[in-house]
């Protein structure tokens, strides 16, 4: 082989796996790692995109957030209270085959799981769904993005699929209490 063309196929061999990298999929671990340090209490308000006021989502409501690093550091457990809702959704995540995974154990009597994206700022863990379990004739949660402020603040949002391809969004914007 000439130098030449040992040169451009290295060449080549250098674009395509730096192409390769640029794709490759989120590094869950790293992410997961990242979630971990939200463990703790936090509180902070609810704004949505409702048209018509819903009195189970009102906004500004007040929200107290729970997360809580278990099992051995392998799951991590989030619980949301907020004030005019009789009960409090718990959610879990995991890491499962390499993957970054959440289930949201929804008062809406269903499941759904999804599975981490990449992240375009290195602050945000985004989950897109993957699959519920479950009924889902009065809906289910879709989508969830937590995006690190600073060590002390963070945003959640949160898309609940209704009926008839509609969504609510809700929006934490949540302060750790110290």
């Amino acid at each position: 082989m000439s130098p030449l063309r040992f040169r451009l196929l290295l060449a080549a061999a250098l674009c395509l796996s730096t192409a390769a990298l640029a794709e490759a999929p989120p590094d869950a671990k790293t992410a997961f790692t990242s979630l971990k340090t939200l463990a703790g209490a936090w509180e902070g308000q609810l704004t949505t995109d409702l048209k018509e006021p819903d009195p189970s989502l009102p906004q500004g409501a007040k929200v107290k957030v729970s997360l809580r690093v278990t099992s051995m550091g392998n799951a991590l457990m989030h619980e949301m209270k907020m004030e005019s809702r009789p009960d409090n959704p718990i959610t879990m995540l995991y890491l499962d085959e390499g993957r970054l995974l959440l289930t949201h154990y929804c008062d809406a009597g269903n499941r759904p799981r999804m599975v981490a994206k990449p992240s375009t700022d290195g602050k945000t863990v985004a989950f897109e769904f993957l699959d519920v379990n479950g009924p889902v004739k009065y809906g289910h949660m879709h989508d969830v993005a937590f995006t690190m402020v600073d060590a002390d603040h963070h945003v959640e949002e949160w898309t609940f699929h209704l009926p008839g391809d509609k969504h609510v969004h809700a929006r934490f914007d949540l302060r750790r209490v110290q």
